[in-house]
């Protein structure tokens, strides 16, 4: 029996600040890598070629290859089996990067769970009346307003139309 295995793979570079990069995984989450943590635990010392990444300067050069990040200013070579040297890019893969990644709060998630924080509260309703009236949890509520759970657009749209008796509109700028 074949298995879908889902490798982890970055889609795009959202932002580079001093060593840290910010990614979009193909699960959808953009996540935050401090590369100081992950050439330290790759073991990336002064004699390293890799120990370039160091200069924010260097760092920034990197690109996206092969859904995965890669620098080909860090001069590393293999050597082939007719015994030439070739130069190769310096890549971690994306299944580590994944490992050493934190999530990203995108503003879009802390705003939501203030709107319906206030919307809940203008409406008079507690937690729990919202939970009831839109058929999930008062735990999942709270979770929503305090930024602590990821919401689907289906749920958004139950707990604004059917919980707040509201309209939800989304629009992209």
């Amino acid at each position: 029996m074949r298995h879908n295995i889902k490798l982890p793979r970055i889609l795009k570079i959202n932002w580079i600040k001093e060593l840290s990069i910010s990614v979009v995984f193909n699960n959808g989450e953009s996540r935050i890598i401090d590369f100081r943590k992950v050439l330290k635990r790759s073991s990336v010392d002064k004699d390293s070629p890799a120990n370039i990444l160091y200069d924010s300067d260097e760092f920034a050069k990197v690109k996206l290859v092969d859904n995965t990040l890669s620098w080909d200013n860090v001069e590393q070579y293999i050597t082939m089996r007719n015994g030439e040297k070739m130069k190769v890019p310096y890549e971690i893969g994306a299944d580590v990067l994944l490992k050493y990644s934190q999530p990203e709060k995108s503003e879009l998630a802390l705003k939501l769970g203030q709107i319906i924080r206030e919307a809940r509260i203008k409406s008079g309703l507690t937690q729990q009346d919202l939970a009831l009236k839109s058929g999930t949890s008062r735990t999942y509520i709270s979770r929503i307003e305090n930024d602590r759970s990821d919401l689907e657009i289906a749920t958004l749209r139950k707990i604004i139309e059917t919980g707040l008796g509201r309209r939800l509109e989304i629009s992209i700028r």
